[in-house]
């Protein structure tokens, strides 16, 4: 073959295979992205697990809303005061609101702490101010097993201000996390059987609990790891 018509014959080849290439390449599919680099899907929540309670809130309360938890003469003024408006689990599994009042400077902490107990999935079986009960009695509180903060009261046995008084201080399901003395007492009275720290009930306190440290983390301190009393319930902010 003469070069001419050779040579356009070669480059008639070199052009087809251009075009041979370049149409596998657009319908060759996207390479997968490497395994280490894809996107997740985003992870479903448990079938079980209770949606997130409204959102929490703050807000000032007064003498009269304090009830019998307040009278003058108490370390602090209803103004120093705040009622916070927390979700938590209860016993039967749902979310719940409850009110706690708390001196104000603490109100954000409290939120983030039932925050956290909420994720843990801690329950919390009723949560409301000590108000309710005849008297404002802290020992009826405690027998029907209900978390508060706030009550004007002295420590059992003694003329000093009890961290309560001060909104400084909450007792978290105090019937199965019962306080304790070294002479055999114990509050509730019908705490007898939570006594038996090696029970597992839910709700129930361990030194180390993850609802534990959700306070202990934040600069609270534990009345379980107290030599005297013993008391489960109780955690306070100095």
């Amino acid at each position: 073959m003469p070069f001419g018509r050779r040579g356009a014959a070669v480059a008639g080849m070199i052009a087809a295979c251009l075009v041979l290439v370049q149409c596998t390449a657009a319908q060759r599919p996207p390479a997968a992205t490497p395994s280490g680099s894809a996107t997740p899907p985003p992870s479903a929540a448990p079938p079980n697990a209770p949606s997130a309670a409204p959102g929490d809130s703050v807000e000032p309360v007064t003498a009269a809303e304090l009830g019998e938890t307040w009278r003058p003469g108490c370390p602090v003024e209803p103004e120093q005061l705040r009622r916070v408006n927390v979700g938590y689990i209860g016993f039967d599994g749902q979310v719940h609101r409850g009110e706690l009042i708390v001196n104000q400077d603490l109100a954000p902490e409290v939120i983030a702490i039932f925050e956290r107990l909420q994720r843990l999935g801690y329950p919390v079986e009723k949560m409301r101010t000590v108000d309710h009960y005849a008297g404002a009695d802290d020992e009826l509180s405690m027998e029907d097993n209900n978390t508060s903060a706030f009550n004007c009261r002295h420590i059992p046995g003694t003329n000093e201000w009890s961290p309560h008084a001060y909104g400084r201080a909450i007792d978290l399901n105090p019937l199965i996390n019962p306080c304790l003395y070294a002479s055999g007492y114990f509050e509730p009275q019908n705490a007898a059987a939570y006594l038996d720290r090696s029970r597992s009930d839910p709700g129930l306190l361990h030194n180390g609990d993850p609802a534990v440290r959700a306070f202990t983390d934040r600069g609270w301190r534990w009345g379980g790891e107290w030599t005297g009393p013993l008391d489960y319930q109780h955690f306070e902010r100095p």
